[in-house]
C-alpha cells in the first residue's frame, strides 16, 4: 500500500482554475451557423418547460467553439443560469473514479483480473449467486444460493459485469465507503461474474479500492492527483459555503410540470461519504478539462495523468458481445468506465466508431470523439430525463455542425 503524504493534499475547490482557449468555430472546422441549431434545440425544451435551463459546451481540436447557458438555474426565484454554474454530476463521477484506478494500475499496484478480495477482504474470494426459483416470477418465487463460478475481479467492477447487489441507506454524509462496502459484500451476487452487463454500484467499490491502495480517501486522491493538477477548481464531493449559490436546482416531475427536488446533495459540508459511482459536482468547463485530458491521450497542459496506452485500454470494448441495458443500447460496448461506440449504424446517433462517454442521473452527459477531436458536454438537472431524448438530439445537433 502507498504511504499517505499529507503535504501533497490540496485545499478543496480553491485551486487556480484553467480553461481551454475559446476560438471562432470555423477555425476548428465547425460551422457557427450550423451550431445555432444546438441553441434552437435547447431553447425548444426550455420554452416547453421540459427543462429549466442548460449549459452546453463543444470543443474541437483542443479549443472551445461553443459555450452557452440558456434558461434558469432556479425557476422559483427566476435566477438566470450562467456558464459557471455547478451541477450534480452523478454518474459522470464514474469515469473520474475509473481514471484514478487506472493511475494506480499504471504504478503496478494491481492487475485488472486480480480478485477484488485481494485488496478488500470483506468481499469473499468466491461468493454466492442468488438464482430465482422461477425466473418469470422473481418477486414472489424466492431464490436459492449457488456458488459463484469465479471471483469478482477489478475489470468486472470497472465494466459493470461483477453482478453486485444493491445496498440502501448508506449514502449519507456521515457514513464511509468502508462501511458501505462491508454491507455490500454480505449480499449475494445477482449473476455469475462476467456473464452479464448490469449497471449498478460497482464503481463505488472501485473508489474504495483506490482508497485502500493509495492510503487516502477518494476525496483526497481526486484533489491531489486529478483536480489539483488539472486546475478543476470547482469540482468536489461537498461544496464549500461560498460556492453553494452556484449549485443549480434539480427538478423532477409532477404531472406535466417541473417540480423542485429537495434534500439533494452535495449540500452538506465535511461529509465522509465519497461515492465513486456518483458523488461529484462541478462545472462544464471543469469537466471539459478532464475530457480533453483523455482525448489528448492522458495529458493536458503539461500534466499527465495516464499514458496513451492506458487511455487506449480504457476506451476498448471489454465486454465482448454482452448487451447493454437489456439490449436497448445497441451499437455500443463498454470499456473501463464508459460506453464505447462499436457500430455507427446500430447506434443511430451521429458520431464515430471509437467515440466514448457517459452521463449522470440528473441528465448530464458527455462524449469524446477521438476521430473528430471533439468533446460534447450537456449539463441539466432533471430526474427522470430519458423520455425527452435530449441527449441523442444534442449529440446529433453538435456533430452535424462539423464541416471540414
Amino acid at each position: 500500500m502507498l504511504r499517505r503524504d499529507a503535504l501533497t493534499l490540496l485545499v478543496p475547490c480553491l485551486l487556480p482554475g484553467a480553461t481551454l482557449p475559446k476560438i471562432a468555430p470555423e477555425r476548428a472546422g465547425v460551422s457557427a451557423e450550423r451550431l445555432k441549431r444546438v441553441t434552437a434545440l435547447l431553447d425548444r425544451y426550455i420554452q416547453k418547460r421540459q427543462i429549466a435551463g442548460v449549459v452546453s459546451l463543444v470543443a474541437r481540436k483542443g479549443a472551445i467553439v461553443h459555450l452557452q447557458a440558456q434558461g434558469l438555474a432556479d425557476v422559483e426565484s427566476q435566477k438566470v443560469l450562467t456558464t459557471d454554474a455547478i451541477f450534480r454530476l452523478a454518474s459522470m463521477t464514474k469515469p473520474v473514479t475509473s481514471v484514478a484506478a487506472m493511475m494506480l494500475h499504471e504504478e503496478g499496484h494491481f492487475l485488472l483480473d486480480d480478485p477484488v478480495s485481494k485488496f478488500l477482504p470483506e468481499f469473499p474470494e468466491r461468493g454466492q449467486v442468488a438464482i430465482p426459483n422461477a425466473p418469470n416470477e422473481r418477486a414472489t418465487a424466492g431464490y436459492r444460493l449457488i456458488p459463484a463460478e469465479g471471483p469478482v475481479t477489478i475489470r468486472q467492477l470497472l465494466t459493470h459485469t461483477a453482478g453486485l447487489g444493491n445496498v440502501a441507506g448508506f449514502n449519507q454524509p456521515e457514513n464511509t465507503m468502508a462501511e458501505y462496502c462491508a454491507a455490500l459484500a454480505k449480499l449475494p451476487l445477482k449473476f455469475h461474474p462476467g456473464t452479464h452487463w448490469e449497471y449498478g454500484p460497482a464503481t463505488n467499490v472501485v473508489g474504495r479500492l483506490v482508497e485502500v491502495v493509495s492510503g487516502r480517501s477518494l476525496d483526497e486522491f481526486f484533489r491531489a492527483r486529478i483536480f489539483g493538477p488539472l486546475g478543476m477548481q470547482d469540482t468536489c464531493f461537498y461544496l464549500p459555503e461560498e460556492k453553494l449559490s452556484r449549485l443549480v436546482t434539480a427538478y423532477g416531475w409532477e404531472g406535466d410540470r417541473l417540480k423542485k427536488l429537495t434534500a439533494l446533495g452535495p449540500a452538506a459540508r465535511n461529509g465522509r461519504f465519497f461515492a465513486g459511482a456518483g458523488g461529484l459536482a462541478g462545472t462544464a468547463e471543469d469537466y471539459l478539462r478532464f475530457c480533453q485530458t483523455l482525448l489528448n491521450g492522458g495529458q493536458l497542459d503539461g500534466t499527465r495523468l495516464l499514458s496513451r496506452k492506458s487511455v487506449e485500454a480504457m476506451t476498448a470494448n471489454h465486454i465482448g458481445k454482452l448487451p447493454l441495458w437489456q439490449d436497448t443500447y445497441r451499437g455500443y460496448g463498454f470499456g473501463l468506465g464508459f460506453r464505447v461506440r462499436l457500430d455507427v449504424g446500430q447506434s443511430a446517433t451521429l458520431g464515430s466508431v471509437g467515440e466514448y462517454g457517459w452521463g449522470g442521473a440528473y441528465g448530464t452527459y458527455f462524449w469524446n470523439d477521438p476521430k473528430e477531436q471533439m468533446v460534447g458536454i450537456l449539463m441539466i438537472q432533471l430526474m427522470p430525463y430519458a423520455h425527452l431524448n435530449l441527449r441523442p438530439q444534442f449529440q446529433n445537433a453538435v456533430t452535424q455542425a462539423i464541416v471540414d
